[in-house]
C-alpha cells in the first residue's frame, strides 16, 4: 500500500484531472523548489475516477492562474498545522502574463528579452487565449 503523509504547512492541488498533474508540475517548475514536493497520479476518486494530486510542503505562493489554465477544475487547499485553513476554487484566467510564450516567430515577445507575454482570454469553454501584442490564437490544450 503506497502511503503519503499529511502536510504540516503548505498546499494540496486536488481534483486535478488524471494526467494534467505532470503539466501542473512542469508549468509552475516544481522541481526546482528546496521544499518537499509530491505527485501523485491516477489516485482512486469516488467523483472522478482517477485524479492527480500535488503537494507541496512549506511553500505557500504559487501561480494559481497557471494551475486553473491547465484544470480549471482542481481545488487549491491550503494547509496550516496539518489543517486545511482556506480552499479555494479555480476559474480560467481573463488574461495571464508570463505563464507561457507566443509561438508567433515575429511577436515582440520572442524578439526581445525584457517584454512578458501576455495573452487575454478569448473562448472559456476551448481554454483559448491570444496574444496581447501579436494577436496569435493559443490553444491550451495543444
Amino acid at each position: 500500500m503506497l502511503e503519503i503523509t499529511s502536510l504540516k504547512d503548505g498546499i494540496v492541488i486536488d481534483h486535478i484531472k488524471s494526467g494534467l498533474g505532470i503539466k501542473i508540475f512542469n508549468l509552475l517548475s516544481l522541481d526546482e523548489l528546496s521544499e518537499e514536493v509530491a505527485l501523485i497520479l491516477n489516485a482512486k476518486s469516488s467523483s472522478q475516477g482517477r485524479k492527480d494530486i500535488v503537494k507541496i510542503a512549506g511553500n505557500l505562493d504559487i501561480n494559481l492562474d497557471a494551475v486553473a489554465i491547465i484544470d480549471p477544475n482542481a481545488t487549491i487547499n491550503f494547509i496550516k498545522n496539518e489543517e486545511v485553513v482556506e480552499k479555494k476554487t479555480l476559474d480560467l484566467p481573463k488574461e495571464t502574463r508570463g505563464i507561457f510564450k507566443c509561438q508567433n516567430p515575429t511577436c515582440i515577445t520572442t524578439s526581445e528579452r525584457n517584454i512578458e507575454s501576455k495573452f487575454i482570454l478569448i473562448d472559456r469553454k476551448e481554454k483559448m487565449y491570444k496574444c496581447a501584442y501579436c494577436d496569435h490564437i493559443y490553444d491550451v490544450e495543444e
